[in-house]
Formats: structure tokens, sequence, C-alpha cells
């Protein structure tokens, strides 16, 4: 495990995936509405902290739920806005919310791996420095996104050996800066 504590500091830029990192992954579906959707034990304490120690906060998720019409742009803002208010009211934030809705068959797509979702932000917050950006992921492809924009890398779940570390949760990664 490196020490992130003396690594990270406020000109630092997290990158967080969503399903199975901040909220239970639903296995073969979607989060397709508010109700569905169970924050992983800890995570709001885990904003908290990283919004005391980063600079940005970028969500970037592949929700190709949309495309597949499991759900609307609506239905994924509602619930994105809904937890938004859950995490602000922990004291957390979260800067932008990226989101591909297109399906990964689609050839023009800018799905994780492709790191097309970082440069997004980096547009919209020109500052960010990407070899000082963390992306923190339950999935190889979230491991390649980061790796493909010169990220940092930590893997949410067992060891990944493609990643520059691992954590069993966002909550216990997060201890790791409030030492």
């Amino acid at each position: 495990m490196k020490d992130w504590n003396h690594i990270i500091n406020k000109d630092w830029t997290l990158f967080l995936d969503r399903d199975g990192v901040i909220n239970k992954r639903i296995m073969d579906g979607y989060v397709t509405r508010w109700e569905e959707f169970e924050f992983l034990p800890g995570v709001l304490d885990a904003m908290k902290v990283f919004s005391q120690r980063f600079k940005y906060i970028v969500l970037v998720s592949n929700q190709q739920g949309v495309g597949k019409g499991l759900m609307t742009e609506d239905d994924l803002d509602a619930v994105h806005d809904a937890m938004m208010q859950e995490i602000e009211s922990r004291e957390g934030r979260i800067d932008v919310l990226l989101c591909c809705t297109q399906l990964a068959s689609d050839p023009d797509n800018y799905r994780k791996p492709k790191p097309d979702m970082a440069f997004t932000a980096q547009e919209i917050f020109p500052d960010i420095d990407f070899s000082k950006s963390l992306m923190i992921g339950d999935g190889q492809s979230d491991i390649d996104f980061g790796r493909n924009a010169g990220m940092y890398t930590v893997f949410i779940g067992e060891e990944n050996p493609s990643a520059d570390d691992s954590s069993p949760s966002l909550y216990e990664f997060s201890k790791l800066l409030n030492q």
C-alpha cells in the first residue's frame, strides 16, 4: 500500500467510478431510479474526507442502460441529483459528473477505458494535471481508463496487478488519507 496520505495534497484530482465504488452494483442490471440506489458502507464519510483532500472530484461512469432504453437521461439525472444531495448533506462533493450513455457496440463511443471523459474534465478544469490524479474503480476498464490518461490507479476489491494499489472499499481507502 502506497503512503497516499503523504503523496496527495490539494493539487490532486480524484476520479471515481460509480457502480461498485459509490453504490452497490446491481449485477447484470442498472440503477434506473433512486429507489434502487444504495450507498456502499462508509461512502458518505469517505466523500467528506475526499472533499477536504482533493482539489477536484470527478465522477466518470459508463451508463449504457440509457443507450439500451432501460432508462432515460432524465432518469439518470434524477438518480444523480438525489445522490449529490445526500453527499452534500454529509459535507462531501463531486465537482462534475461525466457519464457515457452510449452502447459499447457504438463504434464512436467514449466509454471507459477510453480516456475521453478525463479530457472532458480537463476542458472544464484546465488545471487538472493527470500526473497528480487518482482514478478509483472496481473494474479493469476503470484501471485502464486511469492508465490511458496517465493517472495513478486504485482498484476497489481484491488486488489487481495492473493497478498501482488496491483497497477493500472506498471507505477503507479514505481512512488512509485521514491519518
